[in-house]
């Protein structure tokens, strides 16, 4: 491990997805499971997500693009919820899942609208 990427890493996961959310990922992390927890902080993080090229804004929309084509909704609520944090707006999520109902699929997009939905009615600030 890249000890200087993963604390890289760390730092942007915990502005972007908030410390919540990072901690919450810490106290699940086993001994089975702490190669991959490691692996998304230097990897994810510290090389993909640090490079230069595209805003955080842009990759977090590119994210909910992909994962709502997946069909990933539970990863998709993590974007949602950073969203406050990277300037990405309500009206932002709406053109990216109304994007993906054409390219992806309606059932995609109405799964992440549906998603969407709970998160914006959760979380206000969102």
């Amino acid at each position: 491990m890249n000890k200087a990427l993963y604390e890289q890493g760390q730092a942007l996961r915990r502005r972007i997805l908030g410390d919540q959310y990072v901690d919450a990922a810490e106290k699940k992390t086993t001994e089975f499971n702490r190669p991959f927890q490691e692996l998304i902080a230097e990897y994810v993080w510290g090389t993909l997500w640090s490079r230069p090229g595209l805003d955080h804004r842009t990759r977090a929309l590119i994210n909910l693009g992909m994962l709502t084509a997946m069909g990933r909704t539970e990863e998709v609520k993590i974007y949602l919820r950073a969203a406050k944090n990277i300037g990405v707006s309500q009206e932002d999520v709406r053109e990216v899942f109304m994007q993906a109902a054409v390219y992806c699929g309606i059932p995609a997009a109405l799964d992440s609208f549906r998603v969407a939905e709970a998160v914006f009615a959760e979380e206000p600030g969102v």
